[in-house]
């Protein structure tokens, strides 16, 4: 019976063993993937500012696929170190020597803080894979944002300026227009008030006119005298010059 027991014992122990070897090859593998994902999106990000980014994408996408896989064979491996590390406590809670139990349990206790330590170092390895994903995310999310808000800006900015150049040029010609209404509204102004002298004018005219009707009448005596005069005085040039001109051809 204490061979069996024995043999038992050294079972769990080989199988402890054994997830412990698979356990440590399985977290260096694992803490190479998240170093290598952080230096590859470094570059990657490094590189998106002169290429797309499909690549990166891509890289993103294998290595969180390997993540998720590794972290599940580990978890698992870790869930089955767990149940021999359980099934030793109850075989040395059964042991009957208390010297042998004593043994025992420090070879039980160093298999526990080997799964601790295991642990440990698997959730602070996910741990920083996943802060390392969220943060190269966010930081793809931000220069996508900076590269659409880049592209849209530019064709913005080509859009402002027509804009402006138009609003420039309505700008203007509602000037000119302004001036040529001013212009026509100030020549219009004149020429009523050139029409309403001329008026003024006539009327007094004619007020002094029907006023002193012998004066106009005598005005135009004078004037048809005048013209008689003007006309007699020719009339007699005109003889005269006749006259000198038939003289001198004799």
């Amino acid at each position: 019976m204490a061979a069996g027991s024995s043999n038992y014992w050294e079972d769990l122990r080989k199988q402890a063993r054994q997830l412990e070897n698979e356990l440590d090859l399985k977290l260096v593998s694992f803490s190479k993937l998240c170093t290598s994902y952080s230096h590859s999106n470094a570059r990657d990000g490094r590189r998106d500012r002169y290429s797309s980014d499909t690549t990166p994408l891509l890289n993103g996408s294998s290595q969180d696929r390997m993540f998720e896989t590794m972290a599940i064979e580990i978890e698992q491996l870790l869930a089955r170190l767990t149940g021999v590390n359980d099934k030793m406590a109850e075989y040395t809670n059964s042991a009957g020597v208390p010297s042998l139990n004593a043994a025992l349990m420090h070879t039980l206790q160093r298999h526990r803080d080997i799964l601790q330590d295991y642990t440990h170092e698997f959730h602070k390895t996910k741990a920083n894979f996943m802060a390392i994903r969220e943060r190269e995310n966010l930081m793809g999310s931000v220069r996508k944002d900076i590269e659409s808000y880049k592209s849209g800006s530019g064709v913005n900015n080509r859009r402002t300026e027509l804009f402006l150049k138009e609003h420039d040029h309505l700008r203007n010609s509602d000037r000119l227009i302004e001036e040529t209404i001013s212009i026509a509204m100030a020549t219009k102004e004149n020429m009523t008030s050139q029409r309403g002298m001329l008026k003024s004018i006539h009327s007094r005219m004619n007020t002094l006119a029907n006023r002193f009707p012998a004066v106009n009448s005598l005005i135009q005596r004078i004037n048809l005298r005048k013209r008689r005069d003007s006309l007699i005085l020719g009339g007699v040039i005109g003889i005269c010059t006749i006259l000198l001109l038939l003289y001198a051809f004799h």
